[in-house]
């Protein structure tokens, strides 16, 4: 490989399911915080940024895990830990994705501003917190869903509390996902010593999914009420429901082809609730 499919390769550009669980809800809270009329500038905004910073995040976590990517076997080969890459060329371009996301949002208010750069430092320290926090899927979370709360200033110029409740529910929403695919990786994550949410629900791991997945559903449901959402929102929810209880199945016995799948299928889950809450609005 040359340089610039090993840089592809690192940002993940070749796998992007990241970007797309970092883009629904994101397009979510900018549909929900502007009555279904987001602008198209904010729209591509907020869809390159999410691009950006999600490269720039797996960059950043490929530099915080090459000493220990190596002993995975999912992660043997990735760049910086195969030593085909420097950690310093990674931390350049991790750089210059953060500084090109923020650049986007130069036009935008102050608040979002601010919001920008609590979201690189979440982003920034995420890889770090599997050495000692016990479901680190839960950061994961803040750092996949903080487009809501930046959405929400950039349009209200404010973050009410459904934003927040938006993004408590997509903590649980990336618990979900993430500890299945987690549950691909148990096996070498035990003999590593890191944290993970499959390593710490043990023997609940399924039961601590589906539970997640109902949580995030219901707060998605209890945020629509409040904010008057009708019978096309509560499809989507009703459809993201069904796709969960598909993932019961595929995740129940603890198989990694199968988890990973499950994994990288809730990219349906996010479109169902998106479809919901665009149809909603299109529809009134």
């Amino acid at each position: 490989m040359n340089k610039l499919e090993l840089y592809f390769r690192l940002v993940r550009l070749d796998k992007p399911i990241g970007t797309l669980l970092l883009l629904w809800p994101t397009l979510c809270a900018l549909w929900l915080a502007s009555n279904g009329r987001p602008s198209l500038t904010l729209v591509l905004i907020f869809s390159l940024g999410t691009l950006l910073m999600r490269s720039a995040g797996c960059a950043m976590n490929d530099y915080a895990d090459q000493d220990i990517d190596k002993f995975v076997k999912r992660t043997a080969q990735r760049p910086i830990t195969s030593g085909r890459i420097s950690g310093k060329e990674a931390l350049a371009i991790a750089g210059t994705l953060a500084l090109l996301s923020f650049c986007l949002i130069l036009p935008l208010n102050a608040l979002t501003k601010q919001l920008s750069v609590a979201a690189v430092i979440i982003a920034g320290t995420y890889p770090y917190f599997k050495r000692f926090f016990a479901i680190p899927q839960a950061y994961l979370g803040i750092a996949f869903g903080f487009g809501i709360p930046m959405a929400f200033a950039a349009i209200q110029d404010t973050v009410p509390m459904v934003a927040w409740v938006l993004l408590l529910g997509n903590v649980f929403w990336a618990v979900a996902y993430d500890t299945e695919y987690a549950m691909v990786d148990r096996d070498d994550d035990l003999k590593i010593g890191i944290k993970t949410s499959a390593i710490t629900f043990g023997r609940y791991d399924v039961a601590a999914v589906m539970l997640c997945y109902a949580v995030h559903l219901g707060l998605l449901l209890a945020c629509g009420w409040q904010l008057g959402m009708g019978v096309w929102f509560a499809g989507g929810v009703a459809v993201a429901a069904g796709i969960a209880c598909y993932h019961y199945t595929l995740i129940r016995g603890r198989e990694r082809d199968p988890c990973f799948y499950a994994f990288r299928h809730n990219n349906w889950l996010g479109a169902a609730v998106f479809a919901g809450v665009a149809l909603d609005y299109a529809l009134r």
